[in-house]
């Protein structure tokens, strides 16, 4: 582009291309990156001092996959892009996953990270573009960034890793792994893969960071490029005099309460030792404000949480490094419902349900990028406040619900059923909460499957792998099936999803800025341990998906119809095909090649549906009686139809034994006529006899 500062390097034969300079000026960062002809746009900005009462770090990641970047008009009435899809919101969280942790402790200003696609070759996804444009937006930028970082995807097509995998390629992948790093580190990786070992995923992971070093190598090379100093940032530690006066006050009191098994419980005893903490801080430093105490107390309790685990080899509830919580979980629970389960790891608990439908139930994707068109399984989960006992507002789902969603639907996806005709619904509502409740629709989902007689290949589970080190790295510990206050106190969420074969689902978010080789391998062999147990657990509760589907669930039987009778069976404008459906109560999908689909509540419906479509499909068989309708009448003889879409003649002399004066004299349109097929001529002409049907049903008639 004109005016644009390009930078470049080959990634797997293809190069990924920044430029910046040209669009948007205005803010604190701004480049678009590129990989063949599929561009992403971002732009960063922030503010120059903290909102005022703020308690947090407030980075916003938003993306956008804009339809003219497809050369597409967007659906619906007003033909514009309205709120995020599913989607976009997963790309963000991907864009904000690998970053947030490399922003400096006790800096508290707003940062804005905007990415929109604004150019599509529709071969392959753009959100690994949209991470390495957030990190290259950042490092030119003048904002506290400890990056730059790199991303890739990686995926392995017979035996061959693939980087950046297009869509096709994506489709014969046995692993779909997008990777984040910072140079010598892992930072971050989210995905699904088709039960692949331990071994191999590290193997994924080594590969594809390679290719993150040449991208990170390029971004320092940008910075330079454009005259800018190496940032020199960091942290900002609470004031070492009011640390330690909290200590003194507080600290032994704050250890003890922590090691509450209780969450409830420990929660109050904590709460109180914080409001004794700040009355004390207020009258020492009055100018302390409540949020400047917040900052000091989290401080507190995370070094306590740190020190009880590295020092004391004690954990909040008292478990072992690697003891799972107790575990609890019941199928079968509604029996209405086609599929129910309720699972419970600690205090951690879901309600899973599944909904079976037809190929109508799919999810239609209106995607820019290309990709899949539709998906006929989805697991939607809900964290309403009541699950961790609190009061809040129940509005649309939230961010955080899409992507925990997102990640039990992929692990699971992988033990699904090939050919199994159904649309599959699963929902995990979160019941209860301290840590993992992820992981809890993990397995509750595959138990509440198992239950609706959905035939998964194996049983699958999730666990999160949890991090504590001290200040200068040289103790870390792993622990495994970490509470929320673990989570909020350590340095990692490492989930991982999987059967006893292998790997399925993984998603990790990280504190710390990067992790070393062996502490990934830990986290994947503690993942696997802890795995293999629940599975047996879920195993013993329900040991394989039961042999019939619950009888409250809708069925769905297949035919298989020449592709010459499809415009048979679906009739001018769709009248046969709403006929059969007014008049059974089934649902009939067909497909291109014959094949018909029906899906029926009761085995009378079935039945008639069934026999409907096997009507058109039908020919007709010279010596057997139809009862056929009167469709044209001529003066030579009647035209009667047998079967759908097939009509035969009924020739004047074949009408009656007797002489008739003429064809209306024995029948008229419409009337109801028992005909015996005499013969199929070559061309297909059907010969058929009223006479002769007459003579033979009397026959059958006087032997009864």
């Amino acid at each position: 582009m004109q005016g644009a500062k390009q930078f470049k390097v080959d990634i797997a034969g293809t190069d990924l291309v920044i430029e910046t300079g040209l669009l948007a000026q205005q803010a604190a960062g701004a480049v678009t990156v590129s990989y063949g002809d599929t561009t992403v746009f971002t732009a960063v900005t922030n503010t120059d001092t903290p909102r005022e009462g703020i308690d947090f770090f407030p980075l916003q990641c938003e993306y956008r996959e804009k339809f003219y970047a497809a050369g597409k008009f967007p659906g619906g009435f007003f033909k514009r892009e309205a709120r995020p899809t599913s989607k976009e919101i997963l790309t963000a969280r991907m864009c904000d996953r690998p970053i947030r942790p490399l922003f400096p402790d006790g800096y508290y200003n707003d940062v804005q990270v905007n990415s929109t696609l604004i150019q599509s070759d529709g071969t392959r996804e753009a959100d690994f573009l949209a991470v390495n444009a957030a990190s290259a937006a950042l490092h030119i930028s003048d904002i506290p960034f400890m990056g730059p970082i790199g991303c890739v995807r990686i995926g392995r097509v017979n035996g061959e890793w693939v980087i950046n995998p297009t869509h096709e390629q994506k489709a014969k992948s046995d692993i779909d792994l997008l990777y984040a790093g910072l140079r010598g580190k892992f930072l971050m990786m989210e995905g699904s893969a088709a039960e692949i070992s331990d071994e191999d995923f590290v193997a994924a992971l080594k590969r594809a960071h390679e290719e993150v070093e040449k991208i990170i190598d390029l971004q320092i090379e940008m910075r330079r490029a454009l005259g800018k100093p190496d940032k020199d940032i960091h942290d900002v530690p609470q004031p070492a005099d009011k640390m330690d006066f909290i200590r003194k006050e507080g600290g032994e009191a704050l250890a003890e309460a922590l090691l509450i098994k209780g969450k409830l419980e420990r929660q109050g005893k904590v709460s109180a030792i914080k409001e004794d903490l700040l009355k004390k801080v207020s009258e020492k430093w009055p100018e302390i404000d409540a949020v400047g105490f917040v900052h000091l107390f989290d401080a507190l309790e995370i070094e306590t949480v740190r020190k009880n685990v590295l020092e004391k080899g004690k954990r909040i509830d008292g478990r072992a490094q690697h003891e799972i919580r107790p575990l609890s979980a019941q199928v079968g629970v509604f029996p209405r419902l086609h599929g129910s389960a309720i699972f419970s790891r600690g205090e951690t608990q879901s309600f899973a349900t599944v909904t079976l439908g037809t190929k109508k139930d799919a999810q239609d994707l209106d995607s820019v990028t290309g990709g899949d068109v539709s998906k006929r399984f989805m697991l939607h989960y809900n964290f309403p406040p009541y699950c961790t006992g609190e009061v809040g507002r129940l509005g649309s789902t939230g961010r955080r619900e899409i992507g925990h969603g997102a990640l039990a639907e992929r692990s699971i996806a992988e033990v699904l059923p090939d050919d199994f005709p159904y649309s599959i619904r699963v929902v995990s509502e979160i019941m209860g909460s301290n840590g993992s409740s992820s992981m809890a629709s993990i397995c509750n989902g595959c138990l509440a499957l198992m239950d609706a007689g959905v035939p998964l290949k194996r049983t699958v589970a999730g666990i999160s792998i949890g991090l504590f080190t001290n200040a200068d790295q040289s103790q870390k510990v792993l622990v495994t099936d970490i509470l929320g206050a673990e989570d909020h106190c350590g340095d990692m969420d490492f989930k991982v999803g999987g059967t006893k074969k292998g790997i399925t689902g993984f998603q990790v978010d990280l504190k710390l800025r990067g992790l070393t080789w062996d502490l990934v391998e830990g986290a994947i062999k503690a993942a696997h341990d802890a795995r293999l147990k629940i599975i047996d657990y879920m195993e013993s509760v329900i040991p394989a998906p039961r042999a019939e589907l619950n009888k409250y669930a809708p069925r769905i039987e297949e035919m298989q119809i020449p592709v010459d009778k499809i415009g048979a069976l679906i009739g001018p404008g769709g009248s046969n095909i709403r006929a059969i459906v007014e008049t059974t109560g089934a649902q009939i999908d067909i497909d291109d090649d014959g094949k018909v689909s029906i899906f029926a509540t009761s085995a009378e419906s079935m039945k008639a549906a069934k026999d409907a479509v096997g009507a058109v499909s039908a020919v007709a068989e010279p010596g057997k009686i139809y009862e056929g309708t009167v469709s044209g009448i001529k003066d030579f003889g009647a035209f009667v139809t047998i079967l759908p879409g097939m009509d035969g003649l009924c020739h004047i002399s074949e009408l009656s034994d007797k002489r008739v004066p003429s064809v209306e004299a024995v029948c008229k349109v419409g009337d109801k006529m028992m005909v015996k097929c005499l013969d199929v001529d070559d061309r297909g002409r059907i010969k058929l006899s009223r006479k002769a049907a007459m003579v033979e049903l009397d026959a059958q008639a006087a032997k009864a």
